[in-house]
């Protein structure tokens, strides 16, 4: 059942997903990568402690998520990851504050980036022609600002557009050559938007749309301003998550609309049962906002294929 879904996930990877250079870099070729996000992403890696510093694992998704699939499952030419994600991150905490002071904002990760990886350190010694730098950031920046009536959704994620591609434009002078962004996933089929009611989730799709969009034409922008880029794709992750919650029978997912309150914060096992609830791993989302890793697997795996296209 599970290959069936990394299947059909990375056919619509193949098809949907937007590739900017005709690359010399391919996965297969990646020697490192470099990660900017936020919950769906952090692993509880710190950059702080070293390149070399152990990956701890702490995952929204109850066990990996797609870059530690990347980094293990899916890594096939010894690929080092280094995750700079944080959880609860916003593309910039002056624009859309996360819920902590402490949550490192992607204009934070790439300073660190700056700090600790730019000077290529021993155990970084990463060359533009052999290095992947991926985002995927927006879904805290949407979700807490959609509902603003001070501001145009357009008009915002301009403003945050011109932000994030501020970093973009930092990695590329200190040498990155490829990029891979993924879009913000649809949020408005979580959990946490189902129980505000109807308002708000048409509210959000809309301004997902309007913020995936504009992700996608910032990328074109940014790879016409330069013309030395290497491997650019997007990674159109609303495809496969609505692929995978409209056929969740098919897909053996037992509930795609709510989570069990007991599994909310994480379990011993990833395959835990408590009573009055199906095993944890049968269903789509852990809590109120985050998919399990048996959707980061299938992301995974998608991107992996789509990255060697």
């Amino acid at each position: 059942m599970l290959q069936r879904c990394l299947l059909t996930a990375a056919s619509y990877a193949l098809i949907l997903s937007s590739k900017f250079a005709s690359a010399t870099l391919t996965w297969g070729t990646t020697k490192n990568l470099f990660v900017f996000g936020d919950s769906y992403t952090d692993d509880g890696f710190k950059i702080a402690n070293g390149p070399n510093s152990p990956v701890p694992g702490f995952t929204s998704s109850n066990g990996p998520n797609w870059v530690m699939f990347l980094s293990n499952t899916y890594n096939v030419n010894g690929t080092k990851v280094f995750d700079l994600g944080s959880g609860g991150a916003t593309i910039d905490a002056k624009l859309v504050t996360p819920f902590q002071p402490t949550v490192l904002s992607i204009v934070d990760q790439v300073a660190e980036f700056d700090k600790f990886l730019a000077p290529k350190p021993p155990g970084a010694a990463w060359n533009s022609d052999d290095s992947l730098f991926a985002f995927w950031i927006g879904i805290n920046d949407v979700g807490n600002s959609f509902g603003w009536t001070n501001i145009t959704q357009k008009g915002f994620h301009k403003t945050l557009m011109d932000r994030l591609f501020s970093q973009v434009e930092d990695l590329y002078s200190k040498g990155a050559r490829s990029f891979l962004f993924l879009t913000v996933p649809p949020t408005d089929r979580a959990p946490l938007l189902i129980e505000q009611g109807t308002a708000s989730t048409k509210l959000i799709k809309k301004a997902l749309k309007d913020y995936n969009s504009q992700l996608k034409s910032s990328v074109k922008d940014f790879q016409k301003a330069h013309k030395d880029l290497d491997q650019v794709l997007v990674f159109d992750t609303v495809p496969v998550f609505n692929t995978l919650l409209d056929n969740a029978d098919t897909f053996g997912f037992v509930n795609i609309t709510g989570f069990c309150e007991a599994y909310q914060n994480g379990t011993p096992s990833p395959t835990t049962q408590v009573p009055g609830c199906a095993p944890v791993s049968s269903y789509f989302w852990l809590n109120s906002l985050h998919p399990l890793f048996t959707v980061h697997d299938i992301l995974a795996k998608a991107i992996s294929t789509a990255l060697s296209a």
